[in-house]
């Protein structure tokens, strides 16, 4: 299996983005508001759901074609291929048209015949497989970008290696005023991750540092930034946050949650050139995984000055939903500031309409939020970010403004307030269609996996996570106990429940890599041979629903299922070449999939045609 970060940094969502710390053709736009509006009654809503989340099995023969819009020879038939289009049937095909940058004929080889001209490429695909461009529904691009090119910890796995990068980092960028980056892992802390001061006093003694861990959901800070930020043995906690101390009181060198604002804020900002350098190079390497589409899970003003200078200069190879962000220090009065920002930055290849809600943290610090307290720790049951009435008037207030709300929900109980406050929503507006979705849940009461389907409430799980790595093992379990340990990411338990499923993978937190994802929501097995058995193996889904998760479904979140997210024609011709049928091989392997080929709307922006 292919090689990937080490699992140590592979979970613990929702991160508190580094961004905080610091072509001549016209793009085809997204269908606005109009296209979130198409199913408003929950039968038609639950009736598509259900097409989207049922699978079947490979079939040997193309699929009956898809009439043509119009006539005239196609710009690119693609032949002789393996091509799973994902439609309501899961039918499969030899070929595709395309003209004009939308798909014009799918089905057998003889019946492309008459789409070629003199002029058309016709790309024999040799039967490699042919999908849908993957869409994933709960990603970092621009934070993930900057980090990558910060004092990046990813990948390293000892306390060792942490502070030999940091100390190389500092000497090759002596001018930089405070050190910024991130990626380490809460396991090398041990619980709580409580990392110390001491250690970057040693290695950085004169300027101040700034590290997020790899979730984000903690920080690594030194002495001399907490100097700055003006903490001391006498700083009370925030809200919403936790300054780790020493028995005396002193503050130990980590930050919890809302704390981390209280360094962050004397940071340097990102300036411009620095978020799109970040927003290229997590492009790039989206695109060589086979994404065509992302919802970007935590918005601000600044990130989309970036998005829309790429799409301005035609260099924004994604369609991108921004997730605006709902600031807990706020309250109501944000809407006005939403419903500017949407109107403001929908267009081309970008679209405004969510608003992200963060209602917890984590379970590796104990933020999550739990019905019951974690083993252990007294009485603690995690935070609860936005209290659980004002998050019903603020998803109230969201839904009737057409806004979606995504939310971060790790423990039970958050994950219970956030569908609450959708039920909330529905009493008072009716089913808007506006397609609320919450994402990571990581422990579901069972009592709440119905309510996902009876809300149209869509599951946006991080399936990468759903496997016992030492997360699991060392720093969750210890701490819930066996039996709601049975319900960590009960992603099969929800798709059974005819609830719709869809996935993201949170990455700069994880790999991206939609491969391994789908691997370890098959086997619930560690993509690297991490593990021998698999973690909870009830919940294991079919290749067919995986799939769908990451195309139709991810489509169906970003209210663009009329146009992507299945191959079929009239829709953008979003596609990817693999170099394998991941039908036909064990489900172990199919994280050394390779894509060779990602169109956007007909382009090529990863591989080319010549290639394959």
């Amino acid at each position: 299996m292919r090689d990937r970060a080490p699992a140590k940094n592979r979970r613990a969502p929702g991160r508190l983005r580094f961004a905080k710390l610091a072509r001549t053709s016209t793009p085809a736009t997204f269908h606005k508001v109009t296209a979130m509006r198409t199913f408003r009654t929950p039968l038609a809503a639950a009736s598509l759901a259900f097409l989207a989340v049922i699978g079947t099995g490979c079939s040997d023969t193309a699929s009956e074609p898809q009439a043509g819009t119009t006539s005239g020879p196609a710009d690119v038939v693609f032949t002789n291929g393996s091509i799973y289009t994902v439609d309501a049937s899961r039918s499969w095909a030899e070929a595709v048209a395309i003209r004009d940058g939308r798909i014009v004929y799918v089905g057998s080889d003889a019946g492309a015949n008459a789409l070629v001209g003199p002029d058309t490429r016709v790309v024999d695909l040799d039967r490699r497989m042919m999908l849908p461009g993957f869409q994933d529904v709960h990603i970092h691009p621009i934070g993930g970008g900057m980090e990558a090119r910060a004092c990046d910890l990813n990948g390293l796995t000892t306390l060792e290696e942490y502070l030999e990068a940091i100390e190389t980092y500092a000497r090759e960028h002596p001018d930089e005023e405070w050190i910024l980056g991130g990626g380490w892992s809460m396991a090398v802390f041990g619980p709580g991750a409580n990392a110390s001061k001491e250690l970057l006093d040693r290695v950085v003694p004169d300027r101040p540092v700034m590290l997020t861990s790899a979730d984000g959901h903690s920080a690594w800070v030194n002495s001399r930034a907490l100097e700055i930020a003006g903490i001391d043995a006498g700083t009370p906690d925030p809200e919403d946050g936790i300054i780790d101390r020493a028995p005396d009181g002193e503050p130990l060198g980590s930050l919890q949650e809302g704390a981390i604002g209280l360094v962050a804020r004397h940071a340097p900002p990102a300036d411009l050139e620095t978020r799109t350098d970040g927003l290229r190079y997590a492009i790039d390497m989206l695109n060589a995984y086979g994404i065509t589409s992302i919802q970007d899970a935590h918005v601000e003003e600044e990130d989309l000055a970036a998005y829309r200078a790429l799409d301005q200069r035609g260099e924004l190879d994604l369609r991108v939903v921004a997730s605006l962000w709902w600031d807990r220090e706020q309250g109501l009065e944000q809407l006005e500031g939403f419903e500017r920002l949407r109107d403001r930055d929908t267009g081309g290849r970008v679209r405004a309409s969510t608003v992200k809600i963060m209602q917890d943290g984590v379970m590796e610090n104990f933020t999550a939020a739990m019905l019951e307290p974690y083993l252990g720790q007294g009485d603690t049951r995690g935070i609860p970010m936005v209290e659980p009435e004002l998050l019903k008037r603020a998803v109230t207030a969201l839904d009737a403004a057409d806004f979606q709300v995504h939310f971060h929900a790790i423990g039970d109980a958050a994950i219970r307030q956030a569908l609450d406050a959708v039920e909330a929503a529905r009493a008072a507006n009716g089913n808007r269609g506006n397609r609320h979705h919450v994402s990571h849940l990581e422990l579901i009461d069972p009592a709440d996996i119905p309510r996902f389907r009876k809300l149209d409430v869509v599951a946006n799980f991080q399936p990468l996570w759903a496997f016992a790595d030492d997360y699991i093992e060392e720093l969750t379990m210890p701490f819930i106990g066996p039996e709601r340990s049975r319900w960590l990411y009960p992603i099969g338990s929800v798709h059974a429940s005819g609830a719709m499923i869809a996935f993201g993978s949170d990455w700069s937190v994880s790999t991206a890599n939609p491969f391994e994802e789908i691997e370890v929501a098959v086997t619930r097995m560690g993509p690297k041979g991490e593990t021998n058995e698999p973690f909870v193996p009830d919940e294991r889904i079919t290749l067919p629903v995986a799939i769908a998760a990451f195309t139709i479904n991810s489509a169906w979140v970003n209210s663009q299922e009329d146009v992507t997210g299945s191959i079929e024609v009239g829709k953008y011709a979003d596609l990817i070449v693999l170099d394998r049928n991941l039908f036909d091989i064990p489900p172990g392997e199919i994280s050394e999939t390779r894509v060779l080929l990602t169109l956007l709307e007909g382009k090529p922006v990863h591989g080319d045609l010549g290639s394959l």
